[in-house]
């Protein structure tokens, strides 16, 4: 298997991980210091650090039954890009997310997806007038 195949596999227990609810497994895929980008201006969006940070994110998607389910999976080098659908309190979009993949971990993710749906279901971030 090629070191790309080693990573799509990665990318893809992760998944599995993520839909049996099995955080431990999930993180066991991670670097201490994962660096997880949420786009838009949502009260979820920012830029999260290590695993706790992340947890956390994880644990507000949760709330709402997030479910993602890739359709397909492209890799080059230390890159994965995953599209598929994702699911929040019955409401479905399609989205992205691009893994890099660090001596065996997921150690950078960015996701690109519809924040209108997210800001919807968690709210829009509160701008400060000063």
């Amino acid at each position: 298997m090629s070191e790309e195949q080693d990573h799509v596999e990665l990318i893809k227990k992760g998944y599995d991980a993520f839909a049996a609810g099995d955080v431990e497994r999930l993180m066991s895929m991670l670097d201490d210091n994962v660096e997880w980008v949420q786009p838009g201006e949502s009260t979820i969006s920012g830029t999260y650090h290590g695993k706790g940070e992340l947890g956390g994110l994880l644990a507000r998607m949760a709330e709402k039954s997030a479910t993602v389910t890739p359709t397909r999976f492209v890799a080059d080098g230390d890159t994965v890009v995953a599209i598929g659908d994702v699911s929040l309190d019955g409401e479905t979009s399609q989205g992205a997310n691009v893994f890099t993949i660090r001596d065996g971990k997921v150690a950078h993710v960015r996701v690109y997806g519809d924040t209108a749906m997210l800001e919807r279901l968690f709210g829009k971030k509160q701008v400060s007038s000063i």
